[in-house]
């Protein structure tokens, strides 16, 4: 078809030259777009057959649904080991349906935060001495989501009301929220869920007045005759409730049988792993993230109880979750940091001073890093590496003279013959040598788990280092952690 439609265009180039003859040129030229036309077609008509030859369907991605019946459920569902029994009525199967059938993109979003926070919880409620079901119940709460706030004001994971989380110990301001912190919360909603099944004596109960309220359960005892069971109260029970603990029996079901119901984890979200550092300074989380080069979004996810990504001056002595790979940096130029968190731009760490020599250097001086021991004082350490205290201060970027134990100094001395960093040019680093071991002392709301992560520790190093048989300790106790 191509060689035809040259030949047209020359021809026409031809006629205007006056080679042809019109009526000659005419003739060829209809003839030529006759041809034309036929090979068009045949060309279509052997497409068309190719594509009818070698048809492909479509291969449209669904989610497949296993069908499945109430008594496939009621079966797998008295296989279950667990230690809050529960047995399956209507009201159950009905949620089961629906997250399983209806509202799957629930169960998928759940499944994604799931590994975030799980590991946590079990750990948690092992230690209250609580079945690790209870953990079920955050994701009917908040659907795993720490910042998610109720209409009525109940906000975190565990949707904990303004005066229940402070007769739990967590603060709530405007500026502090410790609702949204996964590990306070948790340890709360423990403590909480605990008093209101010894209260009650019953599992299912407890989580209903967990949503409603002590109150509102009592009020329903009395109206059903006295009966002590959820189902037993349940038609007196507010509407929101009586749909309550049958969505957790649901969440408990699903999440144990994935497989029957075609549900998989695609993308897992893990917790980022982090170190605890106290700056004692009121100051923002983007001015941090400035000078530690740590992603501000990082620090939020670790941190999401404070609000406006603002430490206050009523909570400068908070710790700070880091993320561990950036822990050592911050831990190594703590004293820098905390000083520069107070000022408007960064300041660098002395690098005219304190960058690493070269071949060729010929610097009189050597560069010292002392850590602050257990009774130094600012003047006595210049004086013992004979320099004043101004040009400590000013080595420094310190802008008093208050110090604090493991504080780094950084110090610029004349070089000296007989001293190790004359030969090498290397940084030297004077530590504290102290034999005794390293511990802590356990405040309330402390865990196992909180305690380890704040130290770089597995809990099962801590019970060994101090030959704990159990998970449980207490406010006052002193821990080796090193």
């Amino acid at each position: 078809m191509r060689l035809a439609s040259t030949f047209i265009t020359l021809l026409v180039n031809d006629l205007l030259m006056k080679k042809f003859t019109f009526p000659t040129a005419f003739l060829v030229v209809a003839y030529l777009l006759l041809f034309v036309a036929n090979t068009q077609a045949q060309q279509q008509g052997s497409v068309a057959s190719d594509n009818l030859s070698g048809l492909v369907i479509p291969n449209y991605h669904y989610d497949y649904v296993p069908d499945f019946t109430y008594q496939e459920v009621e079966t797998r569902i008295q296989a279950m080991e667990t230690e809050m029994p529960f047995e399956l009525n209507d009201r159950v199967f009905s949620f089961i349906q629906y997250f399983t059938v209806r509202n799957r993109e629930y169960i998928k979003m759940v499944l994604s935060r799931k590994a975030k926070y799980f590991p946590m919880y079990e750990e948690t409620m092992g230690e209250h001495g609580m079945p690790t079901e209870i953990q079920f119940l955050s994701i009917v709460e908040s659907g795993l989501d720490p910042t998610i706030k109720s209409k009525m004001g109940a906000m975190g994971l565990w949707q904990f009301m303004p005066a229940t989380g402070q007769m739990y110990g967590m603060q709530v301001s405007p500026d502090i929220d410790d609702r949204m912190d996964p590990e306070k919360s948790t340890v709360a909603a423990a403590k909480y869920l605990k008093s209101l099944y010894k209260m009650f004596g019953n599992w299912e109960v407890a989580l209903a007045a967990y949503n409603c309220g002590p109150g509102n359960v009592r009020k329903a005892i009395r109206k059903s005759g006295g009966k002590s069971t959820f189902w037993g109260i349940y038609d007196f029970l507010p509407q929101e409730t009586r749909s309550y603990v049958p969505q957790f029996q649901a969440m408990l079901y699903i999440l144990n049988h994935l497989e029957e119901h075609n549900l998989h984890l695609e993308e897992p979200t893990y917790p980022i792993e982090f170190e605890v550092v106290a700056f004692d300074k009121t100051f923002h989380l983007d001015r941090l993230a400035t000078l530690t080069n740590i992603c501000v979004k990082d620090l939020e996810e670790l941190n999401p109880s404070i609000k406006r990504r603002n430490i206050p001056e009523t909570h400068r002595s908070m710790a700070i979750r880091i993320p561990k790979s950036r822990s050592l940096f911050v831990k190594e130029n703590l004293a820098w940091i905390g000083d520069s968190l107070s000022l408007s731009a960064p300041v660098k760490l002395l690098a005219a001073t304190l960058s690493e020599p070269t071949k060729n250097d010929t610097s009189p001086n050597t560069r010292l890093v002392y850590k602050v021991k257990s009774g130094d004082v600012l003047g006595a350490i210049a004086s013992k590496h004979g320099v004043s205290l101004t040009q400590l201060k000013q080595w420094n970027n310190l802008r008093s003279n208050v110090i604090r134990v493991g504080q780094l100094i950084h110090i610029v001395t004349e070089k000296a013959a007989s001293t190790p960093s004359s030969n090498s040019g290397t940084l030297a680093m004077t530590t504290a040598t102290n034999n005794a071991p390293k511990t802590y002392t356990v405040r309330s709301g402390d865990t196992l788990w909180i305690i380890s992560q704040k130290h770089a520790l597995t809990i099962d190093q801590i019970k060994r280092l101090n030959n704990l048989n159990s998970s449980n300790i207490k406010p006052g106790q002193r821990l080796i952690i090193g």
